[in-house]
């Protein structure tokens, strides 16, 4: 709703203050934004305290070693986990279909993430990321940073762990993630908002 209302808003105040050719130019620019997809599509590195839980699928997995180092972290409440989600864009203007060819160049992409709908960590990318308009996709890698324990205390150590390899163990999947996100593209007349949007993992969010 709130991107609608800003493109609409934004058209009206062209219309009023440029020529045809200009506003066609932004009507285009306008579509072709609104035709860019977010989709989140894996998890890799992940870390926790230290371990990587690559090759981890149930607690049994971690050596002796690593299971006392990850119990007395938990118990001092201190569980700090490392990864890279992975946002894969999808830029369908390709010059078919009746669209201009267009590579698009993502400025910004404010997000928020949450785990099991628990609102966690934030953060952007940090710098600039073009999007061909090749129909294929394109990877976003984001640099999570959280410490488990600051949301998941209620949950026990059993339960926090079974939940990071959930994540990032052999069996890594982004199922229990969600990014809110805020997208803003370069264009002719700056750099545009398209709205917040809501990244899951089963399908294309625009």
């Amino acid at each position: 709703m709130k991107s609608k209302i800003f493109f609409s808003l934004f058209l009206i105040i062209t219309l009023l203050t440029t020529g045809c050719s200009t506003v066609q130019n932004v009507l285009n620019t306008l579509e072709n934004i609104k035709r860019l997809k977010f989709k989140l599509h894996s998890v890799n590195n992940f870390r926790l305290c230290g371990i990587n839980l690559g090759s981890k699928g149930s607690i049994s997995d971690f050596s002796i070693v690593d299971a006392a180092n990850l119990v007395a972290a938990f118990a001092n409440n201190d569980f700090p986990a490392d990864f890279t989600l992975n946002v894969e864009a999808y830029n369908p203007n390709d010059g078919t279909g009746g669209t201009s060819q267009t590579t698009t160049t993502l400025t910004s992409f404010g997000w928020t993430m949450y785990i099991d709908n628990v609102e966690t960590v934030n953060g952007n990318i940090p710098r600039a990321i073009e999007i061909p308009g090749t129909g294929s996709t394109t990877i976003i890698p984001l640099a999570i940073s959280l410490d488990l324990y600051d949301f998941f205390s209620s949950k026990s150590y059993e339960g926090v762990v079974n939940l990071a390899l959930a994540l990032g163990g052999i069996h890594s999947s982004p199922a229990r993630l969600k990014l809110t996100a805020v997208p803003r593209v370069s264009t002719v007349f700056g750099d545009l908002p398209m709205g917040e949007i809501t990244v899951v993992d089963k399908e294309f969010s625009r």
